[in-house]
């Protein structure tokens, strides 16, 4: 496959992306980018600095404690916010699930398309064997078996027969 050929798959692909993330809502994008956040160094960090100061000041002596030990103002807000951390992550990776899904029945599609090319083009080289007087190589069995259509259904239903029950 030429350079060329390559880059505008690599084009093709970054445009679908890039539809994909502008069709998204203001509060998708903004619940995306909480997710963003909250999976970051930064946020860990943060947070680290801030559960410090909170416990520090709470501990200094001659200070007017607002959280005294064993800090339940603080394991409150910790709750409240795993829920909502949680929240977020979790429709992120719904939405991300989605569109991997997407994906894979695009691949799909593909696929099955690339397997009807193949089979076409192989019946066709079959012929052309057989006219240029190569009809042993065009007629073995596994030439002869390539060349025939693959029914879909029958492969699903060996992998669900082969696959082990959970």
């Amino acid at each position: 496959m030429s350079q060329s050929h390559v880059q505008d798959h690599i084009e093709l692909i970054a445009k679908h992306e890039q539809e994909f993330l502008s069709q998204r809502s203001r509060a998708v994008r903004a619940s995306d980018a909480i997710a963003g956040f909250v999976g970051s160094l930064s946020f860990v960090v943060g947070h680290l600095c801030v559960f410090a100061l909170w416990i520090g000041y709470n501990l200094l002596p001659h200070t007017r404690h607002f959280d005294p030990a064993p800090f339940s103002l603080l394991q409150t807000c910790v709750a409240m916010e795993s829920i909502l951390v949680a929240s977020f992550i979790l429709m992120r990776q719904t939405r991300l699930g989605r569109r991997s899904d997407e994906r894979d029945h695009l691949m799909l599609q593909i696929l099955m398309l690339t397997e009807k090319e193949i089979t076409a083009v192989l019946g066709m080289d079959r012929h052309i064997a057989n006219e240029m007087g190569l009809s042993r190589e065009a007629n073995t069995k596994e030439v002869r078996e390539l060349s025939q259509d693959t029914s879909i259904e029958d492969v699903a239903q060996t992998i669900r027969e082969k696959l082990p029950e959970k």
